[in-house]
């Protein structure tokens, strides 16, 4: 006997105990309702405009709309009809069945859910993808063009590898002179050039005389790898024709006889074969320049609300 009054009096101390309400703390200091002379529409565009706020804040908290006025105006706009009121404001998507169950006072819906999923007015995440494009190029400021260590760097110029080295010369112009035109493929002939675009090589009345050492698709080649590799060090991928080549860094073509045509961009590179005293102690090798650009495309995936 004593027990089981043990165990009544457990039990009644049990019942007795007090549970504590939870306190709710709705932040509807954001809620906006938007006005309008028509009360359908005034609600409708407020649940769009509030996505993702509770729907607590626009029905019993501020006593902007009426749960029955709230529900008649977007029942038919539930979420699992997948209909879908596009307004000025945003997007809304109708209730969720908790939300019905809160609208209608469980006449409608779902009951017995948690408070803050009945309360919620959700925004559904959606994952999208943005593809950015940008151009790159010969980055002047980082690497000055007018210097042969360009042609090394990731930004820098194109070039071609060097011509055929000049004979000993006793002048240094030359020597600059002969490398020059053997870089360019206009020979020995006086006054030939070659186009930097086309690569076609001009006698001085204008008729064809061939073509450089290094084709126009060569050059494209150049610029493309160029691309590539400034695309990728940005995290991005290369747009596939995109990549084209410009002017050489400077014209540097001579003068008179020695002209070979200009923006061929031509670094000299010095090989003494002896003293300065030697009589002729200059020989140089020639390479051409081109500035290059491209287009690059990365794309950004990202999730909203």
């Amino acid at each position: 006997i004593t027990g089981v009054v043990l165990f009544l009096l457990m039990g009644a101390g049990y019942g007795l105990t007090t549970i504590q309400a939870r306190a709710i703390p709705w932040d509807c200091t954001d809620w906006q309702a938007f006005a309008h002379e028509d009360r359908t529409t005034a609600i409708l565009e407020s649940l769009a405009e509030n996505r993702g706020k509770t729907l607590y804040c626009g029905v019993d908290q501020s006593d902007t709309f009426t749960k029955a006025e709230t529900w008649e105006a977007g029942k038919d706009r539930n979420e699992r009809d997948d209909t879908v009121y596009f307004g000025e404001r945003g997007i809304f998507r109708g209730f969720i069945a908790a939300q019905e169950g809160y609208l209608t006072d469980g006449e409608s819906g779902v009951t017995g859910v948690s408070i803050d999923r009945i309360f919620e007015f959700p925004r559904e995440e959606r994952r999208y993808k943005r593809v950015k494009r940008f151009r790159v190029g010969t980055d002047a400021d980082q690497f000055p063009i007018n210097a042969a260590a360009s042609c090394d760097e990731v930004l820098g110029i194109i070039c071609s590898g060097p011509g055929r080295h000049s004979d000993s010369n006793a002048d240094l112009g030359t020597s600059h002179q002969k490398a020059r035109r053997r870089a360019t493929g206009v020979g020995n002939a006086a006054s030939r050039t070659l186009n930097w675009r086309t690569q076609a090589v001009t006698n001085p009345n204008g008729s064809p005389a061939g073509s450089g050492p290094f084709s126009t698709a060569q050059w494209l080649g150049w610029a493309e790898i160029k691309a590539d590799a400034a695309c990728r060090a940005r995290g991005a991928r290369y747009v596939a024709d995109s990549a084209d080549f410009g002017r050489g860094h400077s014209e540097n073509a001579g003068t008179q006889a020695n002209y070979a045509g200009p923006y061929l961009g031509v670094f000299f590179s010095e090989d003494l074969l002896g003293a300065p005293d030697s009589g002729s102690p200059y020989r140089h090798t020639a390479r051409q320049s081109r500035t290059w650009e491209g287009a690059c495309k990365k794309v950004i995936r990202r999730t909203r609300k």
